[in-house]
């Protein structure tokens, strides 16, 4: 059995159950195809007290072993919004004499790094230091924010040079890579997974009523979803200028972020708050009942790799309307998918207008997922990372 040791920043924990579950569902397929054996160090960062909102994060540094997959959780130096370039260099230094006992004990094959930055940098220094080939995933943020600052991308830089090999979410993720100076020939596409099981089309107007009762949503008219923290970024601003556009429409935005207070004024101002439904970050298990409950998710991304949300709302038969970000090509390859639409409201409203007009079949939306699995995931991820062992 091969042994992987997998340094991530972004994993589920006690305090942000929601942050990263995509990659524990990745790291918890591999393990369980038997033939790879996962740590995962998460390291926690936290200022040198640990006031507020930090404690909580703090009493989450837990070790334990979740989903067939041993998670460690040190502690690293965080100073926010200022410790960007010295974040690698904190995370090493907290993660590697846990490396080393491990490693010691019972040697690992592999490192990766689950993010290209911090991840990546810190996960290269720990791979040199016990002699092990690196592997490093890319998946959207950080590329398109901390690849072009700077120090960011000239410690990127570094590793993915001493990377026996680096993986993308996306084929447009790739490209984007390689236009920050990253090696293109090192670069494998590994696209993202789905929990089928959880994720599929259910009844239309059984979902509206349950989503009525226990999310106070009521039950009349459209219902559009935005998928996404609530940032800039995943442009749920524009979502709620298209409302005014579509007056029979509501929508949930679910997910938590801080744009949270400008989004609610917005909605007032323009006299949609009626219509707009924040639910927060609601359980996994929970996000199929939204979307099989609506007529298409809509996201207007400025950046992204391939978001698992579009994975998600396709599997569960409601068509995209998204901008043209990332993998957005390599998902929406027909009408039976969705709308790729421009990143301002009139174009979003039209869009929406369209899939209502002539809605596509719940079935042959979800068949645009039908080649994304968990079990694909792993399969893919065995056969890149024994390769890079054997390089």
């Amino acid at each position: 059995m091969k042994r992987l040791l997998s340094i991530a920043t972004l994993y589920p924990n006690a305090h942000a159950p929601r942050f990263g579950t995509f990659v524990a569902r990745q790291m918890e397929a591999l393990a369980a195809r038997g033939d790879w054996e996962v740590t995962v160090i998460n390291p926690v960062g936290t200022p040198p007290f640990a006031p507020g909102r930090y404690a909580a994060v703090a009493r989450a540094a837990v070790n334990g072993m979740e989903g067939g997959v041993q998670v460690l959780r040190p502690r690293f130096t965080l100073i926010p919004a200022v410790g960007g370039p010295f974040n690698p260099r904190m995370i090493c230094r907290a993660v590697l004499p846990l490396a080393r006992r491990l490693h010691a004990g019972q040697p690992f094959d592999l490192v990766d790094a689950q993010f290209f930055y911090p991840d990546g940098p810190a996960a290269a220094a720990v791979a040199r230091d016990l002699g092990l080939p690196l592997a490093i995933k890319a998946r959207g943020a950080d590329i398109s924010l901390w690849g072009h600052k700077p120090y960011a991308n000239r410690m990127m830089r570094a590793a993915a040079e001493q990377a026996a090999g680096l993986l993308a979410v996306s084929e447009a993720l790739a490209d984007d890579m390689a236009a920050i100076g990253l090696p293109r020939e090192k670069i494998a596409v590994h696209y993202t997974g789905l929990d089928h099981a959880l994720f599929r089309p259910l009844p239309r107007e059984e979902s509206r009523a349950a989503l009525a009762t226990r999310l106070g949503v009521p039950p009349d008219g459209t219902l559009l979803a935005t998928v996404g923290a609530l940032i800039p970024r995943k442009g749920q601003s524009y979502v709620i200028e298209a409302l005014a556009g579509l007056p029979d429409a509501r929508l949930a935005l679910v997910g938590k972020g801080p744009d949270e207070p400008t989004l609610r004024a917005l909605a007032d101002r323009l006299g949609v708050a009626g219509r707009v439904h924040f639910l927060g970050s609601l359980d996994h298990a929970d996000l199929p009942l939204v979307l099989s409950a609506s007529t298409a998710m809509v996201l207007p991304s400025a950046s992204e790799g391939l978001a698992n949300a579009w994975v998600e709302a396709l599997a569960c038969g409601a068509p995209l309307v998204i901008t043209d970000a990332g993998g957005a090509r390599e998902l929406v390859r027909d009408a039976d998918a969705g709308r790729i639409v421009a990143r301002d409201a009139a174009a979003i409203a039209a869009a929406v207008a369209d899939l209502l007009a002539s809605p596509p079949p719940r079935d042959a939306v979800a068949r645009a997922a039908a080649a994304f699995s968990w079990e694909a995931n792993a399969a893919r991820l065995a056969e890149l990372y024994s390769g890079f062992i054997e390089t």
